[in-house]
């Protein structure tokens, strides 16, 4: 009678740690969505980032070519505009190309 108590406790302990492993892998399961998640949050944030960046330079470009070619403030103002809309223009166009 003692191995077959002793085997019902080695099986109750063998339950209690598969039960603990359950626990472990659904809280690891969670845990892994919740950083993937994440990640992809940081990644859309990355990808805007950039396109700022690339925004910034445009207008930083756009800058140093409207001074260099005019010394009037309006006729830089709308050279500007112009610049920008064409910009965006062709943004629109490379958009749909993709697509």
């Amino acid at each position: 009678m003692s191995v077959s108590v002793d085997i019902l406790k080695r099986l109750e302990l063998l339950e209690a740690k598969a039960l603990k492993l359950a626990l472990a892998h659904k809280s690891l399961t969670i845990t892994h969505k919740e950083l993937q998640l994440e990640n992809q949050k940081l990644r859309n944030q990355i990808i805007l980032k950039e396109e700022e960046v690339r925004n910034f330079h445009n207008q930083e470009k756009i800058s140093k070519i409207v001074t260099s070619i005019t010394d009037d403030t309006y006729k830089k103002t709308e050279l500007k505009l112009k610049i920008n809309e064409y910009i965006k223009e062709i943004d629109k166009c490379i958009a749909f190309i993709k697509e």
